[in-house]
């Protein structure tokens, strides 16, 4: 992906628009007055990831190999804004402090290198690999510019790089022919391949319009069209982007599932950008979805990975070691509504937490839950555990001891529901404040950030409270926050529902309550500090 093209979303529009534009914790965090506080020191996260400089946008062909975790990103390095696409790239062995490295892919004159995947060889079935070694075989959409200036269909293609150096460099394969040519669509990008173990070949999805395109290839040079999917199932509010596509076990069967992730940049669950999915079956040939969770979805409209307004385009590793068997993911972390317009200079936007995807089965009904990778519990330096609390109306619920907030993970359950709301407010010294919880008579959660420090970069920022839906009222509930300096994390029941979302403060939050009409009972209250900084 890259800021949409067609219809509403078209790519020079859009780049126009960018060049256009006692408790939960009382901590007095260590803070400068205002003159003296700089944009990395105030905006920069502690963990999440975010270029050195220039503009980021969708994570791509990430994939693990020889101890790294390799995470290459849609990049601009010359300006904060959408320009000339090359592919970032960051390593890491652990997912949580990366290192950036030189960039990876560049740009052709007007052809941008778009988003797509990339894969390990083990096989060499390209014939790629050098002296025994598998080669990394990166997949990705040519976009050519001045074709689309023009008006032209085909302005969009797949083509192919390839890597013996383990993912750091890439030599483009047969420059100007691509693997897979533009069958006369104008919005045809992003490709995901991943290797089909049952019938041992490569598949690829792209997302082609208002649809997906299924390919199949033996040798990831030759690529035959296998199938569509999804004209008439979902979301289709802007073009479709960024599909994945996995084989994933339902958690505690023996069973397997076909998972497509899509991404889209309008009509998400609270308007703007979103990434629905699709779970059934696969073929060889054609993905079938599941006839219950079909119904789910024409129930819900679009079923979501992520309920928030700043989750988008994001896709999962490939490679990672059965050994490990998870299903690992990152999305870019901010909407298009508003991602060329943060108030940051040097550089714009940062990824989500990884996280890892399990497939769960309820009755007869699927849903992939995600909670945030296992890892980050390394970089836990401080604990404060506290009994369980209950009270009425406002509770300032925190003991002595003191927590950063600016890098912290918070988790506690709440017991013995009633048709109420239950809020939790962070605020600061200067009277800013974000809201989140649960309302249990409308049944839905929510995320108020309308008083979240600066909002007047985009009208969109903080016009509505967003939500996420529940079946019914709850008996019961489990959260888990994870913050940084600019971004909220909230998983709900062990990541039923996952609500992400971004902000810009003045000053750092230093304190956290609960409120509620009826009275709040909280246990098993733990504040996580978290020590990382990946600038060293």
């Amino acid at each position: 992906m890259r800021l949409s093209t067609s219809q509403s979303f078209r790519i020079y529009s859009v780049a126009l628009f960018l060049l256009a534009s006692t408790g939960f914790s009382s901590v007095t965090a260590q803070t400068k007055p205002a003159a003296d506080v700089t944009e990395a020191e105030l905006y920069r996260p502690n963990f999440h990831f975010t270029p050195q400089k220039g503009w980021m946008n969708d994570p791509n062909g990430m994939f693990y190999a020889d101890g790294y975790y390799h995470l290459y990103f849609q990049h601009y390095p010359e300006k904060n804004v959408w320009g000339p696409m090359h592919w970032g790239h960051a390593i890491s062995k652990d997912m949580i402090k990366w290192e950036e490295q030189p960039i990876a892919i560049y740009p052709d004159k007007e052809k941008y290198i778009f988003s797509g995947s990339a894969v390990v060889d083990a096989q060499n079935t390209s014939g790629f690999g050098i002296g025994g070694k598998a080669p990394i075989v990166a997949i990705y959409t040519l976009h050519d510019m001045e074709k689309g200036k023009d008006g032209k269909l085909d302005t969009e293609q797949q083509d192919i790089a390839y890597s013996n150096d383990g993912g750091f460099t890439y030599k483009k394969f047969d420059v100007g022919n691509p693997v897979v040519k533009n069958p006369g669509i104008r919005d045809f990008r992003d490709p995901k391949v991943s290797w089909d173990e049952a019938r041992k070949q490569w598949i690829m999805v792209v997302a082609a319009s208002d649809r997906d395109h299924f390919y199949g290839s033996k040798d990831l040079k030759n690529w035959q069209f296998l199938s569509e999917f999804g004209k008439d199932l979902g979301a289709h509010e802007s073009v479709w982007e960024c599909p994945d596509f996995f084989s994933i076990k339902v958690e505690g069967t023996n069973e397997k599932k076909w998972v497509l992730l899509q991404s889209l940049g309008q009509g998400a669950a609270n308007v703007g950008s979103g990434t629905q999915y699709y779970v059934g079956d696969f073929d060889g040939t054609n993905f079938t979805v599941d006839p219950n969770f079909e119904q789910r979805i024409k129930r819900e409209k679009a079923v979501w990975i992520d309920y928030g307004k700043d989750n988008y385009a994001g896709v999962t590793w490939n490679n990672i070691p059965t050994s490990d068997g998870r299903r690992l993911f990152i999305g870019w972390m901010v909407s298009l509504d508003y991602g060329g317009s943060v108030p940051t200079n040097a550089w714009r936007s940062s990824m989500t937490t990884p996280r890892e995807m399990q497939l769960i089965k309820k009755g007869k009904e699927y849903s992939l839950i995600s909670n945030p990778v296992k890892e980050i519990n390394k970089y836990i330096s401080k604990s404060i555990k506290n009994k369980t609390l209950k009270g009425k109306g406002k509770l300032e619920l925190f003991d002595a001891a003191k927590i950063d907030l600016r890098q912290a993970v918070i988790s506690f359950d709440l017991k013995n529901l009633k048709q109420d709301t239950y809020t939790f407010t962070l605020s600061n010294a200067v009277g800013e404040s974000l809201t989140f919880g649960l309302n249990n008579s409308e049944n839905y959660l929510f995320v108020d950030r309308s008083k979240a420090g600066k909002i007047d970069f985009s009208e969109k920022f903080a016009s509505i409270v967003h939500k996420a839906k529940l079946d019914e009222s709850q008996k019961a509930a489990t959260f888990k926050v994870v913050l940084d300096k600019t971004s909220i994390e909230i998983f709900y029941n062990n990541g039923e529902k996952v609500m992400t979302e971004i902000f810009f403060l003045n000053q750092p939050f230093n304190s956290i309550s609960a409120s509620s009409n009826q009275g709040i009972e909280i246990s098993n209250l733990v504040f996580n500090q978290l020590s990382i900084n990946q600038n060293q």
